[in-house]
Parts: structure tokens; sequence; C-alpha cells
């Protein structure tokens, strides 16, 4: 992981950056979500997006909880939370995978759920 100094991380290993920051108490729907990345400006670029849910299982360090991701670039800027991703539950359009960064694991939840974002920018994985 970089740290780009600007609100931003970028992943090495996958070329993706990240956002760097979750804000305390701000969760949404997915549609919200949807709508905030697509809006986001951060860290010069306006390209972000909400991840796929492989994509954000790759922020997972699976031998940390409390939160399960690398809190030397995400320590002030965790929630160990849920977060969403942008992938529809193939059996049922009313629901999308969300990781939990707990513990790592995902889950589905309905779509009108509020729940954290990471956006993420970069080709798509």
């Amino acid at each position: 992981m970089i740290d780009n100094d600007n609100g931003t991380v970028t992943d090495e290993s996958t070329g993706l950056m990240w956002q760097q920051e979750t804000i305390p108490n701000n969760t949404m729907s997915w549609i919200q979500a949807l709508s905030y990345c697509e809006r986001l400006n951060l860290g010069g670029h306006t390209d972000w997006r909400l991840p796929t849910i492989k994509e954000l299982i790759s922020l997972v360090d699976y031998r940390r909880h409390n939160p399960a991701i690398d809190t030397a670039y995400f320590l002030t800027a965790v929630v160990s939370s849920l977060y969403w991703s942008s992938t529809t539950y193939a059996s049922d359009t009313l629901l999308a995978w969300s990781v939990y960064f707990y513990n790592g694991h995902d889950y589905m939840n309905y779509k009108n759920v509020s729940l954290y974002v990471r956006a993420v920018r970069g080709e798509e994985k």
C-alpha cells in the first residue's frame, strides 16, 4: 500500500486507488452509495465508483479483527462495520454484497439498508 497523502491509498498489488477516510455515522443505502461514489472528487480525481465485492474483499486483512484491515493505512479511517459493494446478489436483485470490516466476512444486505462506503478508482477487477 502507498499512502498518497491526499486522502487516498493505492494498493500496489491490484493497482486500485482507495478512499482512505470513512466518515463516522455517514451510512447510506446502496443507491445513495453508488451516487456518492460517482459524485466524489478526491485526490484530484473524479472517476470514483463503488467497488465490486472482489475488490472490497481484497482490503480485508484476516490476521486482524476490529477492524480487519491494514491499520497502518486505514487506522483512523475505518469503522468496523458493514461496507457496500457494487455487486448485486444474483438470486435476488433487492440484495447486494457487503463486507463486515469487524471480521472480514461478506454478507448480503437489502439495498435499502444504510451501510458505510469506501470508494475505489481504477480498472474494475
